[in-house]
């Protein structure tokens, strides 16, 4: 364990429903913990159920506290996380964990000692009344991108709702324009097949939980004491300029990218692990920097003609890949059976290409040497992790912050997307081809891998560079506290 600060905090952590806020929520807990500060992890059974193991070390300080999710009619059983809903049902979700409010009020006026802070997500809108009326400093945790929080404009100072982000932009051409608060020139905005659904549940168009999703973002950023960036302004210093003016006399925090070397996701407690063994023997059997990895997460879901040709793409690159595929939640075939037909039968026969259905090792397979590029949805846990090893990035947004992740990206040359055209965000499996063995083996992509390898690995996976953004998060958080 770390040094211990001199005084000790107990620091609540509530994240979002879902596996992409769990575990960064987590690393940031595992941080905070090994630096001699206690924890009250809050979340649902299942969804704890599922979060990689705790270090042994930390168990005296860590503690995952479970709330029941109350039942929602709609909602599948047993469903607690985005990655157990069809999109569809995703307002449905937020109805259920709205419901977590008064136990969460109880729970709070219950735990010992009394916390110092709580750490919360955008979805809870509803906690800092709480947090202010019980005396607990509340800070919001971003786990996006200043650009993307930018993007969305100044919050709201009340809970009146009133802020230029909820009010100006109505229709999914509002989108697609830089807003007018953006005083650079800039490439972050929508492309119109990514913002439809995202207009439709954050614009009030679909309002089944009361509350839009960029409602929630404006009040929890609005009402916060704090707000806090898994990002940091070496990575995107006008956007930082920016936030600040936004968001005016509100402290803003960054807590670095908090990489595998820095949460101990590198740990080798699992090389035991068969899966990984395995794996390990395919990928020790390729050159260096030659094999694609491609995964879209656990939520991204692409049509049965979409992964077709994403999938005839791979293989008119004619560069060897591993992809992590995911079945869709509301798929009744299993995701192999949705490939073109003969597909693997030809990539498993020349024994080049790999496709695998179960639980993927992520950090342990970006982190071998064979590995040359990262195929991704741009979700911003997966960009940190392919960073931190320097890999060339190749962009393939499906939805909510990752397009504008992706132009964030491409604009700093650490990635190249593949584009997709029209209302629909068509693509051809010749373009995927294209761009994958540009970004990772073509002479026209050196400047990017070199960028990813010399720029985007020591910014986003140094580890004392990284731990130096924690340490000085963790005097704030108890400079506030003394301050009182």
């Amino acid at each position: 364990m770390e040094e211990e600060e001199e005084a000790s905090l107990h620091v609540v952590v509530f994240p979002w429903l879902a596996m992409g806020h769990l575990v960064p929520f987590l690393h940031l807990s595992k941080c905070l913990a090994s630096r001699g500060h206690r924890i009250s992890f809050i979340s649902t059974p299942r969804n704890l159920a599922r979060l990689p193991k705790v270090p042994s070390k930390l168990l005296p300080l860590l503690h995952l506290v479970s709330l029941t999710l109350p039942h929602v009619d709609g909602l599948p059983d047993k469903a607690e996380s985005s990655m157990d809903i069809r999109p569809q049902q995703a307002q449905l979700l937020k109805i259920a964990f709205d419901l977590l409010k008064p136990l969460l009020a109880t729970l709070l006026q219950t735990l010992s000692p009394k916390p110092d802070w709580i750490v919360y997500d955008y979805a809870s809108h509803w906690l800092p009344p709480i947090a202010a009326e019980l005396g607990i400093s509340h800070a919001f945790f971003s786990l996006f991108t200043a650009a993307t929080m930018a993007f969305f404009g100044p919050p709201s100072s009340s809970s009146s709702l009133s802020s230029t982000m909820v009010n100006t932009r109505t229709t999914p051409e509002d989108f697609t324009v830089v807003p007018a608060w953006v005083p650079f020139k800039s490439d972050v905005v929508y492309r119109l097949h990514e913002v439809k659904t995202f207009v439709e549940v954050s614009s009030g168009k679909t309002k089944n939980s009361g509350v839009s999703d960029i409602e929630r973002f404006a009040v929890s950023v609005g009402e916060s004491d704090v707000v806090l960036f898994r990002s940091c302004a070496e990575f995107e210093p006008e956007w930082f300029d920016l936030i600040h003016e936004l968001y005016q006399k509100k402290p803003v925090v960054s807590v670095g990218f908090l990489p595998p070397s820095v949460t101990g996701q590198e740990e080798k407690d699992d090389d035991g692990d068969e899966r990984w063994i395995e794996i390990k023997g395919w990928l020790d059997e390729k050159r260096a920097n030659s094999v694609v990895y491609v995964a879209l997460g656990s939520e991204a879901t692409l049509s049965r003609d979409e992964l077709g040709r994403l999938a005839l793409g791979l293989e008119q690159s004619e560069l060897p890949f591993f992809w992590a595929l995911r079945k869709p939640p509301e798929s009744d075939q299993e995701a192999v059976e949705m490939l073109p037909e003969g597909f693997l039968e030809r990539v498993t026969a020349e024994n080049r290409g790999r496709v695998y259905v179960e639980w993927a090792p992520q950090v342990k397979i970006l982190g071998h040497a064979a590995v040359g590029g990262f195929l991704t949805h741009c979700g911003w846990n997966s960009v940190i992790e392919g960073l931190s090893f320097g890999r060339v990035l190749i962009l393939f947004p499906v939805m909510n912050d990752q397009g504008l992740n992706a132009r964030l990206l491409e604009g700093k040359k650490l990635g190249l997307e593949i584009r997709r055209e029209g209302e629909d965000g068509w693509f051809s499996s010749e373009l995927v081809a294209e761009t994958v063995r540009k970004a990772v083996v073509s002479e026209a992509g050196e400047s990017l891998r070199v960028k990813s390898a010399r720029v985007g690995a020591p910014l986003f996976g140094d580890k004392e560079v990284n731990r130096s953004h924690v340490d000085r998060f963790v005097r704030f958080l108890v400079e506030w506290r003394e301050r009182g």
